[in-house]
């Protein structure tokens, strides 16, 4: 599942692999959306602090932990977008961000390849199905990698991921399923839902 709000989320900027703590917000839809996870064996979060904050709080919810982070579940590499809002993007370089959402840019300037971001999060996916093997494991990411996920395995233009929106995501044997969305905040008012089956 995708981490809660963050303060680069609420400011609209591009994150990436810098930090930025969980909103006040975020910290709330976590809270809330714990309370719709059901039962997990373990948990385990990327090592980006917007994601550990959200398993922590989950954690201590659900009576579930430790908390495990795996630095592959980190979101792509934005390069020299870290840090600045579309406008900011737009201005440095036009076009630019329509031409990655197409396709025809293969990453942002000094950022991450997706051909290497799907390597990387599938490593980290298949650690975790050998680690908590036969195990039901929330997972909290980013966003950005879950689309990118969902793209490799053929889901065609997915749409963004809210937070604490979710993936279920099968690994058996080393190969790796992609299924279905969960939703755990109701989007239309970032508050919980009804419990999904995970």
């Amino acid at each position: 599942m995708r981490h809660g709000q963050s303060e680069w989320n609420a400011s609209g900027r591009w994150q990436g692999w810098a930090e930025s703590d969980l909103s006040d917000l975020g910290r709330q839809q976590a809270f809330e959306a714990a309370a719709a996870i059901g039962s997990v064996d373990a948990i385990v979060a990327s090592d980006l602090q917007r994601a550990l904050q959200t398993a922590l709080i989950i954690s201590e919810a659900i009576g579930v932990g430790p908390v495990l982070t795996n630095a592959d579940l980190r979101e792509r590499d934005v390069g020299e977008w870290t840090g600045l809002t579309r406008d900011e993007i737009e201005a440095r370089w036009p076009g630019d961000l329509d031409r990655w959402r197409s396709g025809e840019l293969l990453c942002p300037p000094g950022g991450e390849q997706n051909d290497h971001i799907v390597e990387r999060v599938e490593r980290g996916l298949r650690a975790i199905g050998v680690e908590c093997d036969g195990g039901e494991v929330l997972a909290v990411s980013h966003g950005g990698v879950m689309r990118l996920l969902e793209r490799h395995h053929g889901v065609e233009q997915p749409p963004v991921f809210t937070n604490l929106g979710g993936l279920v995501v099968d690994v058996h044997d080393g190969r790796i399923t992609v299924g279905e969305r969960v939703q755990l905040l109701d989007p239309s008012t970032d508050h919980v839902t009804a419990p999904p089956n995970l």
